[in-house]
């Protein structure tokens, strides 16, 4: 009751009350996140609109490196007893994050305790459910959300006499195009990808609506099972391992090492985040379209939905935090789900609108009109309503499981193992984190 009482009195009281005699120092909150380059500074614009929209808070803005080093940072500091207010996690650390008890704070719980009103309902559907608990209370905050999807560079199609309107839907489209790209020299590397498990096994098993693991993903519990060896992921294996052969594919590295490839123009045909909008559009010295990702038009006459990417925000607590830091957190989540705030965040990164009502007023602005393209992820993420191998992914230990799937597919881009092999190391090697994970977090 007492700790309610405070709540309750931060609540009435306000952030930026002046206090008997003299002004209210500002409650300054710090913000761990992983964005380098133009996002990074798009967060420090996104953070300065905030604080110069109120006079209670300050919100500090820190790059702490990639998401990993950022999640496991910010649990380190906690432990330490001096973490942030709020640190940025990849949706695939939702799990990691769900299971770190008294280190986080629910966002649902935030709110209430805060006396700040948010209903889940304006975000989108696909964003809502990734971040929500069983009950559809939200557990962490919606911020940066994309779906990887396919660059071209226009200027290389049109030099290897490729159509620059009627573009690569399919996996057999993207060989065709690929032939003919390096029978033209038209770019020094024909195909390559970013985060190759998100875009190769993630966003494929959701597509052809294939079981990347048993329990829906895991969103049913800690007891799922990885199911690598699927055809699918046997064919998209080796589809990979044939154009490399034949010298169309290059292996740019894990996670979005290989973004640079298609940026600098080395890369003809690229499977990055849709957040790269931001940096294409600044740095590209060339034409370049972005269209949803390639399916296999023998395994599904017409693919389903692609998974969220990108990041939520989440609060962590501490012995020393005030009701009023807990409200200035929640303030500034209000703050960046604001339809006005939402959309220029949206325009700004290419990220998509985390709102229905952002997302509809870019529509009747015409924006996407101006700007094709820009609703590609929206469109994958959208065009058909999630099913249990669609949904997402929420499985403990997910980071170290996208390490030991990229480690076997280098070894077989090395010649070390075929396909097959490749698979069948990772889905064993996969559920021992999966059951590493399950037995330190039952209950």
């Amino acid at each position: 009751m007492h700790r309610r009482s405070l709540l309750a009195g931060a609540a009435a009281l306000g952030l930026s009350t002046p206090s008997v005699g003299r002004a209210q120092a500002r409650t300054e909150i710090q913000f761990w996140h992983a964005m380098p380059g133009v996002l990074g500074e798009t967060v420090a614009e996104q953070v300065k609109r905030f604080n110069d929209s109120q006079g209670g808070v300050t919100v500090v803005p820190s790059f702490k490196g990639s998401y990993t080093d950022a999640m496991t940072g910010a649990i380190a500091a906690w432990r330490a007893g001096n973490p942030p207010h709020i640190v940025q996690v990849f949706e695939v650390g939702t799990a990691t994050m769900m299971s770190a008890g008294p280190a986080i704070r629910p966002v649902h719980e935030l709110l209430a305790q805060s006396g700040v009103v948010l209903d889940p309902k304006r975000y989108l559907a696909g964003v809502r459910g990734y971040y929500s608990d069983t009950q559809g209370r939200l557990i962490s905050m919606p911020h940066n959300s994309s779906s990887a999807i396919m660059w071209i560079n226009l200027d290389a199609f049109e030099k290897a006499g490729l159509s620059t309107t009627d573009l690569p839907k399919t996996w057999k489209q993207i060989r065709a195009a690929a032939e003919k790209i390096k029978a033209a020299n038209a770019a020094p590397v024909a195909v390559t990808t970013s985060w190759p498990t998100w875009v190769m096994f993630e966003q494929m098993a959701a597509m052809h609506d294939v079981r990347f693991a048993t329990l829906s993903n895991g969103f049913e519990g800690l007891g799922a099972e990885l199911r690598l060896t699927s055809p699918l992921f046997v064919k998209q294996v080796e589809y990979l391992l044939a154009l490399q052969k034949d010298g169309m594919f290059r292996y740019g590295g894990r996670d979005n090492a290989a973004d640079g490839l298609f940026v600098s123009g080395e890369a003809a045909i690229s499977f990055m985040s849709s957040s790269l909008r931001a940096r294409v559009g600044k740095e590209a010295k060339f034409k370049w379209a972005s269209v949803p990702l390639p399916y296999h038009d023998d395994v599904i006459a017409q693919p389903k939905n692609g998974v969220l990417g990108g990041a939520s925000l989440w609060t962590l607590t501490s012995k020393t935090r005030t009701p009023a830091e807990y409200k200035a957190v929640a303030e500034f989540f209000r703050s960046i789900s604001e339809v006005d705030q939402d959309l220029w965040w949206h325009k700004t990164t290419g990220y998509v609108p985390i709102t229905l009502a952002a997302y509809e007023k870019a529509k009747a602005e015409g924006y996407y009109a101006q700007n094709p393209g820009a609703d590609a992820a929206i469109l994958q993420l959208s065009r058909a309503e999630p099913t249990p191998n669609s949904a997402g992914f929420r499985l403990g230990g997910m980071v170290e499981i996208r390490n030991i799937i990229q480690e076997e597919l280098e070894k077989a881009l090395q010649g070390q193992q075929n396909a097959t092999q490749a698979l069948e190391n990772a889905n064993r090697r996969g559920n021992v984190v999966l059951r590493n994970f399950e037995r330190a977090n039952k209950a």
